[in-house]
């Protein structure tokens, strides 16, 4: 990696289970970087906390105290910033070489890039079949209704399973499990806007940043999520889904 400062963010909520991989696998592979980790913590209570500063005390770690949820516990550490590049990611991610390095590299050799959204597979290999593009209504049903070994026309679409995945392009939805950002238009937009709790705070940002960059998926760099979906099984998070969903449509799709 360059000679430049680089940053990421990890939001955490009683996340022992995930977080001990996420953060083994981001530090071994950020070593010897100009590479300063933050983890905020919305207060868990199931030792995600006591483990982060048993065993990396090189981490940053803020403890909110509460539940801000994601897009606005992203925010929390935005006057801190001091980097170039800005990494956004979930506690249930997993890196397996120099990802940052190459995203980071990618950003340096294409000035009209504002975000760089990486291939994301499940720890076994598979790729996660994930919206690419702007999030339409039969697309989100296709989604729910999902099939991963079988997709539908629709769901194929929604992922941009039409395209060589193989090859990097513009595409107008970067998941919020694993993004990078140019860290002065992070700042210039405000970050996240923290109106979504939870959901669709990705497509928001994807879609304000394409305002004034290129929002890029790049194969080369490869990681991998867990992805529970979660929201599919609990209904509370079903309901801040459908909530943040209304949020989205409500400030994209229905103004003047």
């Amino acid at each position: 990696m360059g000679n430049y400062i680089v940053s990421g963010c990890i939001v955490t909520f009683n996340n022992i289970k995930t977080i001990p991989d996420t953060l083994k696998t981001i530090t071994k592979n950020t070593e010897g970087e100009s590479f300063t980790l933050f983890v905020v913590d919305n207060g868990s209570t199931d030792g995600t906390v006591e483990f982060i500063k048993e065993n990396y005390p090189q981490v940053k770690l803020i403890e909110t105290g509460e539940n801000l949820g994601f897009g606005k516990g992203h925010n929390f550490i935005l006057d801190q910033l001091d980097s170039k590049y800005h990494f956004i990611i979930n506690p249930d991610v997993t890196v397996r070489d120099d990802v940052v390095g190459k995203m980071c590299e990618y950003f340096e050799s294409h000035d009209d890039v504002g975000i760089v959204s990486p291939k994301i597979c499940f720890p076994d290999g598979r790729l996660q079949i994930l919206g690419k593009r702007r999030p339409k209504l039969r697309y989100l049903a296709a989604s729910r209704m999902r099939d991963n070994e079988n997709p539908s026309k629709l769901l194929r679409e929604y992922a941009m399973l039409d395209c060589d995945l193989d090859k990097e392009m513009d595409i107008e939805v970067a998941s919020g499990c694993f993004v990078a950002i140019r860290t002065d238009i992070f700042k210039k937009i405000g970050g996240f806007d923290d109106r979504y709790f939870m959901y669709f705070e990705d497509y928001d940002l994807s879609r304000t940043v394409e305002k004034l960059a290129h929002v890029r998926y790049y194969p080369e760099a490869v990681i991998y999520h867990e992805w529970g979906r979660d929201s599919k099984r609990n209904t509370k998070l079903k309901m801040i889904h459908i909530s943040s969903m209304f949020k989205y449509y409500l400030k994209w799709c229905f103004k003047k």
